[in-house]
């Protein structure tokens, strides 16, 4: 990897959105800082002393108010040499938010529209790369969890909400969602993809014209459908946050699926990440008062009219426990609480109730961190209140 060249510190830093994770390295604890868009080839390791300082990092404040910030919450006396240090490594990481970062995104980006195809971001780890490993690890997945045995969807079929989850824990609620779905999608001619963007800012709706490859081949993206939506929503929102493509998971994991049941029919894609609700959920007006939206999904339907298109979530439901911030453990007692809440929301998905859904977690203030909220959202609101049965429920262990 070339050096980057050199920037400026941020006078004000500002950490973005990193996953951060508790290690230890030669008996020692650390935070380790994964870049979720995995801009550099570096790994930042923090150590324990220092992880309040990250904390302090939100753009308020310059080096000597970081410096007596920290002084004041723990009594670390840090020098200004040392915390340049600190902040170096991280816009060396291209962790900060500034010029550094915004280079390699846009060099990111630029690679990314320059290749021939979005290569896939997470085979080899979440499932094989090699197209007859992985076609057998999926046919393994089925035998050992059977379809339901119901009536096949035939023509029925126009949505279903598909996990993202990865797929040694989820891939029971796939192997049952796909089997039901497959007799539905020998005559489909698009497929129109909503994925949680787990980066994504406020209300985005972010598209791509790059096609998405898996180790089973490449699926086309619908170039003329996406510009249909993209000249709704204006180019700069459209593709504003178009980078996130590169290494977000949601869609990706449905479409391996998506693509394996189609026994490598090249069917068209439109590929949709759909950022955060929360400026919906902490305000007054819903996603139903953004004209940006509406125009959207209005466009949407207009131009995929008279086709014979699926719609897929790709959407994972409560994020909650520990390992999301919660103080209280997730006894017996809890989950089942968690079970019913969880039921409720997928009632109102199965009543193809858009507004219900969003109503739901705008009453209990996101308590449940609904990552799927918006993509499924906006797949009831492009079906227009079609009912739906649900398949599968399971909750699965975020660490240990």
């Amino acid at each position: 990897m070339e050096e980057a060249p050199a920037h400026e510190l941020p006078e004000k830093p500002k950490l973005r959105p990193v996953e951060p994770q508790w290690v230890e390295h030669q008996g020692r604890r650390f935070v380790y800082l994964k870049d979720p868009l995995s801009l550099a080839g570096s790994t930042v390791l923090v150590p324990e002393v220092l992880v309040p300082l990250l904390a302090l990092c939100d753009g308020t404040r310059d080096v000597s108010a970081l410096r007596a910030a920290i002084l004041l919450r723990t009594g670390l006396q840090l020098t200004p040499s040392t915390i340049d240090d600190f902040l170096s490594q991280l816009d060396q990481a291209f962790l900060l938010e500034g010029d550094a970062y915004q280079a390699a995104s846009d060099q990111a980006l630029a690679d990314y529209r320059a290749a021939e195809y979005r290569r896939p971001s997470h085979a080899g780890y979440v499932y094989p790369e090699d197209p007859a490993e992985l076609s057998a690890v999926l046919r393994a997945y089925c035998d050992e969890y059977p379809a339901d045995p119901s009536p096949n969807l035939s023509s029925d079929l126009v949505g279903m909400v598909c996990p993202h989850i990865d797929y040694a824990r989820g891939h029971a609620t796939y192997a049952q969602l796909w089997q039901r779905a497959a007799p539905a999608l020998d005559d489909i001619d698009l497929a129109i993809v909503f994925g949680t963007d787990h980066l994504g800012g406020p209300g985005t709706m972010t598209l791509t014209r790059q096609s998405y490859a898996t180790p089973l081949g490449v699926l086309p993206t619908d170039v003329e459908v996406v510009e249909s939506v993209a000249d709704a929503l204006g180019p700069d929102r459209a593709f504003a946050e178009e980078v996130h493509h590169v290494s977000e998971h949601s869609i990706e994991l449905a479409l391996v699926w998506l693509q394996h049941f189609l026994g490598g029919r090249p069917c068209p894609v439109v590929p949709v990440l759909c950022g955060s609700f929360q400026n919906f959920l902490a305000g007054d007006d819903g996603p139903r008062e953004d004209e940006g939206i509406d125009a959207a999904i209005a466009t949407l339907r207009h131009a995929t009219a008279g086709r014979r298109a699926i719609v897929i979530a790709a959407g994972d439901l409560a994020h909650v426990g520990p390992a999301f911030g919660d103080t209280i453990p997730l006894d017996p007692v809890t989950l089942a609480g968690l079970a019913t809440q969880d039921g409720e929301t997928i009632s109102a998905i199965c009543n193809g109730d858009a507004e219900e859904l969003f109503d739901g977690s705008r009453r209990e203030l996101d308590a449940r961190r609904l990552c799927g909220l918006p993509p499924i959202y906006l797949a009831l609101r492009y079906l227009e209140n079609a009912s739906g049965e649900a398949l599968g429920y399971a909750q699965c262990p975020a660490d240990d």
